[in-house]
Order: C-alpha cells, then sequence, then structure tokens
C-alpha cells in the first residue's frame, strides 16, 4: 500500500470489527484514498464502494475493490507483470520531469516507470487487467521513491530505497464484488448506493491531496502536463476546479453537513482528528442533525506525520521552526441506532484490549450521547 497522509493504518482494524459487529453488509467508503479501509471491509464479505475524486484513488479501486480476484488468472498475471518487469527502460515525462528537474526517483527507476506506463497504456487500456497492472506500478514507484510520503517536495539527499531497483509485484487481490465512483463528493453522493454502512474521512485542512499526490495523477492520467516550481507540480493544481470545498475552513464545515445529511445509510462512521477545523461537538451535532438516534465518539492518541518529527526547514535546508507538538487524537464518530452504535463502540474496545491501542487518558476514549441527553458519558 503506497504512503499516504491521513492513512487509516493503525485505525483499520477497529474499523473492520465495528462495521462486522454492526452486521454491514454493503458500505461505502466515501473519501477512499488508497483504499485501505474499503480493502478491510471487502476482505470482511461487506460489498463495498469505493469513492474518491483522486484519479489514482479509481486505479486503486479498480484493482482492489472493483475487480474479484476470482475472476483473475493469478498465472497469467504474473506471467504479465514479468513480461513487463522486462521492458528496456526509456527516457520519458517522468524521467525528465522527476528525476532530472525534481528528484522523487532515481533516473535509472524513473526509465524503467517510463517504459513499463507507456506498455501499459498501449497493450493493456480498456482491459480488466488496466488498474490492476497500474497498481502494481504505482506501488513499484512508491517503494523506490526519495519523499516522506507527500511529493509536495522530495528529500535533499536521495533514500535509501530510491536506489533499489523499481519491481513490480502481484497485488493481494480480494475475493467479491466491488465498485468504484470517481468524482466530487458534492456530486456524487446522491448517486451512491443505499448501504448498511458508510465511512467518511473528509480532508482535514486545507493541504489538498491533488497537489500532495500530483505525481500519482501524473501517471496514472499520462497527460505529461506542464508543471511549475521546484516540486514540478502539474498547472491545473493552480485551477479552480481542482479545488475542494473541503480544503477551505469558510466552506468545509458546511460542506461536510450538507453530505452528512445525504448520505443514504442507517450506521455512519466519520474519522476526524484534533487538530481539524470542526470541533468534536460540532462534528455530534451534524450528525443529529442528519438524523441520528445516537452517537458515541472514540478517540485514539497517534503519532502525527512524519514531517512534524522531520521538522520545520527554510528552501535552503535550514531549520527554521520548532515544531508545537508530535501526537495528536484521532476521533471516531459513530452515528446510528442504539443498538448497532451499541455493537460497533464494543467491538472496538474488543480491539483495543487486544494491545492494537492505548486506551485511556493517553489512547482510546469513548461517550456515547442520544438526542436530548448530552451528559452520559462512558470510557473505554
Amino acid at each position: 500500500m503506497i504512503k499516504y497522509l491521513g492513512s487509516k493504518r493503525l485505525l483499520v482494524p477497529v474499523l473492520g470489527a465495528m462495521a462486522s459487529a454492526a452486521g454491514a453488509r454493503t458500505a461505502v467508503d466515501l473519501f477512499s484514498g488508497t483504499t485501505r479501509v474499503a480493502q478491510e471491509f471487502k476482505r470482511r464479505g461487506i460489498r463495498t464502494t469505493a469513492s474518491d475524486r483522486a484519479t489514482y484513488t479509481g486505479v486503486l479501486a479498480g484493482c482492489y475493490i472493483a475487480t474479484d480476484a476470482r475472476d483473475i488468472d493469478r498465472t497469467e498475471l504474473a506471467a504479465i507483470l514479468a513480461d513487463l518487469q522486462g521492458t528496456t527502460p526509456a527516457r520519458g515525462y517522468v524521467t525528465a520531469t522527476f528525476c532530472e528537474q525534481a528528484r522523487y526517483f532515481q533516473p535509472q527507476n524513473g526509465m524503467r516507470i517510463d517504459a513499463i506506463r507507456q506498455r501499459i497504456e498501449d497493450d493493456y487500456a480498456g482491459t480488466p487487467w488496466y488498474p490492476i497492472l497500474l497498481t502494481s506500478l504505482l506501488e513499484a514507484a512508491d517503494r523506490v521513491d526519495s519523499t516522506t510520503g507527500m511529493q509536495m517536495a522530495y528529500l535533499k539527499s536521495w533514500a535509501r530505497r530510491s536506489g533499489r531497483d523499481l519491481e513490480l509485484r502481484v497485488p493481494a487481490l480480494l475475493d467479491g464484488p466491488g465498485a468504484v465512483v470517481v468524482g466530487d463528493v458534492m456530486d456524487t453522493v446522491d448517486t451512491l448506493p443505499q448501504s448498511d454502512l458508510y465511512y467518511v474521512d473528509p480532508p482535514y485542512n486545507q493541504h489538498r491531496y491533488y497537489a500532495n499526490y500530483h505525481v500519482w495523477e501524473t501517471l496514472v492520467r499520462w497527460d505529461e502536463p506542464e508543471h511549475y516550481g521546484v516540486a514540478c507540480k502539474r498547472v491545473d493544481v493552480r485551477d479552480e476546479d481542482t479545488r475542494s470545498v473541503f480544503n477551505s475552513k469558510r466552506t468545509m464545515p458546511a460542506a461536510l453537513a450538507d453530505v452528512l445529511t445525504r448520505i443514504r445509510s442507517e450506521l455512519v462512521i466519520v474519522s476526524y482528528n484534533d487538530e481539524s477545523w470542526i470541533t468534536a461537538d460540532a462534528m455530534e451535532q451534524s450528525l443529529r442533525g442528519a438524523g441520528h438516534e445516537e452517537v458515541a465518539v472514540l478517540g485514539f492518541d497517534s503519532k502525527r506525520y512524519v514531517g512534524a518529527s522531520i521538522g520545520i526547514h527554510s528552501p535552503t535546508g535550514e531549520k527554521v521552526g520548532k515544531v508545537s507538538h508530535l501526537r495528536n487524537t484521532e476521533l471516531v464518530f459513530v452515528a446510528g441506532p442504539a443498538e448497532k452504535v451499541e455493537a460497533a463502540q464494543a467491538a472496538a474496545g474488543a480491539v483495543i484490549g487486544g494491545g492494537r491501542f492505548s486506551a485511556g487518558s493517553t489512547g482510546g476514549t469513548g461517550s456515547t450521547r442520544k438526542k436530548g441527553d448530552a451528559s452520559h458519558v462512558c470510557t473505554l
């Protein structure tokens, strides 16, 4: 799985356990990103739809969510990947832009990416293999990049992993049906299926994933865009239509409240953190305003993004600022019928009790608040 800001890697066991305990048979992962949570739902036998506006999410979801592993000849897939692996390297857009003008990949791997990506486009576009092969290439590129996990910048010195040879691997496909919907949530939410569970993980601040992962957007779109700046970002990063209402402090709260009222599901799980623009109380009010009977709030202590540990530096590499804190609290809101919320909350407590998360004052705390009763509090 590719490195990703806001990844729910540590929360995945909790979210999966909640979904199963609540009896969900269908689910929608509304801001799917790398599809990590959607994959967990599908792995548990839940028919899942992954939705996001990012083009690379569409590819990852096409591979892991929409593809049924039972329909794939793994021997043939392995042979295709081995053939692609043997493609003669060739200098192209990736090498010129992301290896020579910028330093995301070392040139020998950039030439491999260029050559393999073009062959995938020439030989497999429009076939069921396409999202699987692109996913294999994305993940291979991620394993040899030279960033901290975001593409707003690259490391001053080459990361050790960047010197390894690019290696295509067979993705860990999952059994079962699924679907993918690509588009702005404000446009797509009304077209998404009614489901037993919706998982909502909206952007937290002004940082846009389109800019943060512009290399993946370009690698998937394969459109050789004009670019600007040291980071060689796509010029359309500057366009208004690539911006989201969720990246503005002024528009985000109302947009999220609107989406929550339009979701067609009796159970909704929302993850957010304590550095976000919306307070926990405001989030609970939005969920109640969407008509949910009960809301539980769980808190998980977590390490901040690796960039916080590296520190704040000037363009010349000089350390110029002080990071205020290295940990934050990931909040998980569970809203819906009382019996399902309580079942999900109990399942989360069981996972925490199993040692995956710290509980108590430094880890998981939970409150359950019903309509008209904001004072009832319990602790996991």
